[in-house]
């Protein structure tokens, strides 16, 4: 549960924001915004203003929301005429994150606090977020520790012949066990995720999910994950997985195989595994993100492997990691066109992969901490290939 101190602080940088860009306060609508901030998730609306205190206005459940807010005002929601009067005569300029609410919900606030400004704070939200205090680091290595448990025990349960979604049903039954919250929340628009990818034979199929690896699915409803095809020996078996705990997120990667892999898998894991030990020796704050994934791609074209890096061919996705916390995606990202630099406290899944039609997937995945030392591993597992 999400400490008093922590929400103060969290509220504290985001008015000191505020107060730089001149806004008067943030209206937050979203849940994961909310719950970063009040410590609760239940169906609210949280007003932080640029000074003074803030109110948390629940919808469902009050009940609830009064054991776990952090709130010291929290109250049930108001009438929509009653709703203006909380807003004094001097909130001109009101912050709201554009890059997740609806439009119908913007313009219903927007009617309702007639004659302000609105101003995307987007940004500003995602990069407080982006940087983890201590408390928040503990609750990852946690969540690293009993992710990592469960990838230990692949070995007992793998088999040649049985279906990848068997494999998935397998390994996810055994995360839940272990207090998988299973629900893996995504801020960007169109993008879905269901706990993992466990894929073998059909790891190199294209889709919709902006990664590397997509995976075939169950059907054209979904088709992300893992499908009815069976696993075959000596065919890399890929699995991908998100661990949710306490809501703190952190993601990995590993490779299995029954048997043994081809020459060019091999050469490709290798490649990986330089590329993940160069960037995470470079997670430093200062470190620019768009330069980290440019020599990470310079790197797999000079081992031959650029047009099988981050995806299949011709469908490559242009980044190499992702910030990882309360979403899956989160800032930064090692991306090409992210000109921003780390800052200490920031965590990153790694994840360079190759798709070889024909072949198989191959890659490496861990949650880093950015540190002034480098990258400090969070999913401290061993990256080597599992044979069995």
């Amino acid at each position: 549960m999400l400490t008093k101190w922590e929400s103060e602080q969290r509220i504290i940088r985001l008015q000191n924001e505020l107060r730089t860009k001149g806004i008067d306060g943030a209206l937050l609508l979203v849940p994961i915004d909310i719950y970063y901030f009040a410590g609760t998730r239940q169906n609210s609306v949280l007003w932080i203003p640029a000074e003074g205190n803030p109110l948390l206005l629940v919808r469902k459940s009050l009940v609830r929301a009064l054991k776990e807010s952090l709130i010291e005002d929290t109250r049930p929601f108001p009438s929509s005429k009653e709703f203006p009067a909380l807003f004094g005569e001097e909130v001109k300029k009101v912050g709201v994150t554009f890059d997740v609410v609806p439009v119908q919900q913007y313009n219903y606030y927007a009617r309702l606090l007639a004659g302000r400004e609105f101003i995307d704070i987007s940004a500003s939200i995602r990069e407080i977020r982006s940087v983890k205090s201590a408390w928040e680091l503990e609750k990852m290595r946690e969540s690293g520790a009993r992710l990592c448990d469960v990838f230990r025990q692949v070995p007992q349960f793998l088999k040649v012949g049985m279906r990848e979604l068997d494999l998935s049903a397998e390994f996810e039954c055994r995360l839940r066990k272990v207090g998988n919250e299973g629900f893996v929340r995504m801020r960007a628009f169109n993008q879905e995720f269901f706990q993992g990818l466990a894929l073998s034979a059909t790891a190199g199929e294209p889709g919709h999910f902006d990664g590397a690896v997509t995976g075939r699915g169950l059907s054209t409803a979904w088709p992300q994950g893992a499908s009815t095809e069976t696993i075959q020996p000596d065919t890399p078996v890929f699995l991908d997985y998100a661990g949710v705990f306490n809501g703190y997120i952190v993601d990995m990667t590993r490779i299995f195989v029954i048997g043994t892999l081809a020459p060019e898998l091999r050469h490709a894991f290798g490649t990986a595994i330089a590329i993940q030990r160069y960037l995470a020796e470079n997670l430093k704050p200062g470190a620019i993100c768009e330069e980290l994934f440019l020599k990470s791609a310079e790197m797999a074209e000079q081992a031959g492997l650029g047009r099988n890096y981050m995806g299949p061919p011709g469908e490559n996705a242009r980044f190499v990691g992702h910030g990882v916390g309360l979403e899956l995606d989160e800032f930064p990202v090692l991306a090409q066109g992210f000109k921003v630099p780390l800052q200490a406290g920031q965590t990153i899944a790694i994840e360079p992969k190759f798709v070889l039609p024909g072949k198989g997937v191959i890659g490496i995945e861990n949650t880093f901490a950015v540190s002034e030392k480098g990258g400090v591993k969070i999913t401290d597992l061993t990256d080597d290939v599992v044979y069995l």
